[in-house]
């Protein structure tokens, strides 16, 4: 499975199935997975903190390093799989959705090449 092959309604039956197996469904609840989302969100934090700019460039670049935060990275998409699993939402329509009001939100012409500022 690739990005190239692999759609989200198969990433999200492929979560479904391995959480079935266990019998763990019980225990996601919106509240219980949106936790583990902030902590696996942490866990991939710590992969860089305390670096600089070209430290993160070396830790992205090194395979130990790389590695780890690949499965970071997994671990929090597929507890955002779980909880869109959980509460039957459409990531895809949300993702969709969320870069249209941010378009709006953030305009082009009035953004480009540089960070918004809250």
């Amino acid at each position: 499975m690739s990005d190239n092959d692999t759609t989200v309604r198969q990433l999200r039956a492929a979560v479904e199935q391995f959480v079935a197996e266990r019998d763990w469904l019980q225990f996601h609840n919106a509240k219980d997975l949106a936790i583990s989302i902030s902590l696996e969100a942490a866990e991939l934090l710590e992969e860089f903190q305390w670096l600089d700019a070209s430290g993160v460039a070396a830790a992205s670049a090194d395979p130990e390093a790389r590695s780890r935060i690949r499965f970071e990275l997994a671990d929090i998409v597929v507890y955002c799989l779980c909880l869109s699993n959980a509460l039957e939402m459409d990531v895809s329509d949300a993702v969709v959705e969320k870069l249209k009001l941010a378009g709006e939100k953030y305009r082009q012409d009035e953004f480009r090449g540089r960070a918004p500022r809250r």
